[in-house]
C-alpha cells in the first residue's frame, strides 16, 4: 500500500557506469543474484504504489523488460544521457495529473529502505518544504557534493568536491541523491537549470540553489545510517553491498 496516491518517484536509471567496467548497463548489475534496480523498484513500489516512473538509457529495453517482470512502472527513455536535471526533465511528461509531490530515487542506490523514503516524505510535509534532501553525515565525505546550510538551518546550496573551497571541504554533510519535491516547484525550477560545464550536462543539485534565490523553502533530514545511501560505482561498491545486505536478510524472521 503507497502512502499516497498523490505521490510519484522518479527512479534515474539511464547511466552506463563507466566505472563498472563492463557494456552492461550500471542498474542491471547484481546485488546477490538480483539487478540492483529491483531493489530500488520495490522501496518505490512500497512508497507510490503505481506512480513510479524509471528513466532509463543504456540497454533501455533489457532494463524495461527485467523490471516489468514484477513491478508495474512507466519508463521515460533519455536517449542522451546529459546529467541527472536532463534525466528527471525526461520524466517530467509522465507524472500523472493529480500528483502533488515527487520523490527522486537513484537506481544505483539499492540499501534505502521503504522506511526511511517514508520518514523522508513525511519530513518534508510536516515541514511544508518545497525542496527536501535526504543527506548523512559521514566521517570521510571526500568524493560526495557537501551541503551548505544558512543560518537559519535552510539548505542553501550543494557544492561538489571538484568545486569546493578548503572550508567546504570540511563538511560532513553529504548528499545522498534522494529528494522530495513539489511538482509545481520542479517543473518550474528545472527549466531554469543551467549547463555549466564542459560536457554540457544539467545537474540536478542546481535546483538547490535556484529554489533557495527564489525564497522557496529548502530542508534537509539528516538520515540515521550512512551506509543505506552507499551508491555502487565499481566492483568493491557491490561487495560491500552484497555484506550489508546478507547480514540485512539474516535478522529478517
Amino acid at each position: 500500500m503507497s502512502i499516497d496516491n498523490k505521490v510519484a518517484v522518479i527512479i534515474l536509471a539511464a547511466g552506463l557506469g563507466k566505472r563498472m567496467k563492463s557494456n552492461k548497463a550500471k542498474v542491471l548489475h547484481e546485488i546477490l543474484g538480483r539487478p540492483m534496480i529491483m531493489y530500488v523498484a520495490e522501496t518505490a513500489k512500497k512508497v507510490a504504489g503505481k506512480n513510479v516512473i524509471i528513466v532509463i538509457g543504456h540497454q533501455a529495453e533489457k532494463v524495461r523488460e527485467i523490471v516489468s517482470e514484477k513491478y508495474e512502472a512507466i519508463f521515460a527513455l533519455q536517449e542522451r544521457q546529459l546529467g541527472t536535471g536532463h534525466a528527471v526533465f525526461c520524466a517530467l511528461p509522465y507524472l500523472p495529473n493529480c500528483i502533488e509531490e515527487v520523490i527522486i530515487l537513484c537506481g544505483d542506490v539499492p540499501l534505502l529502505t521503504s522506511d526511511t523514503v517514508i520518514r523522508f516524505f513525511d519530513d518534508h510535509v510536516k515541514e511544508k518544504r518545497d525542496i527536501s534532501i535526504l543527506a548523512v553525515k559521514i566521517d570521510n565525505p571526500t568524493g560526495y557534493g557537501r551541503i551548505l546550510f544558512d543560518e537559519k538551518g535552510h539548505v542553501s546550496g550543494i557544492v561538489e568536491e571538484s568545486d569546493a573551497n578548503k572550508e567546504q571541504k570540511k563538511i560532513k554533510t553529504i548528499n545522498t541523491g534522494t529528494y522530495c519535491l513539489r511538482k509545481k516547484n520542479l517543473i518550474d525550477s528545472i527549466k531554469k537549470i543551467k549547463s555549466k560545464n564542459i560536457q554540457g550536462e544539467i545537474y540536478f543539485t542546481d535546483i538547490i540553489e535556484i529554489g533557495y534565490s527564489k525564497k522557496k523553502n529548502v530542508g534537509a533530514l539528516i538520515g540515521t545510517d550512512e551506509k543505506e545511501v552507499i551508491g555502487v560505482n565499481n566492483s568493491q561498491d557491490i561487495d560491500m553491498v552484497e555484506t550489508i545486505m546478507k547480514k540485512r536478510l539474516s535478522k529478517i524472521p
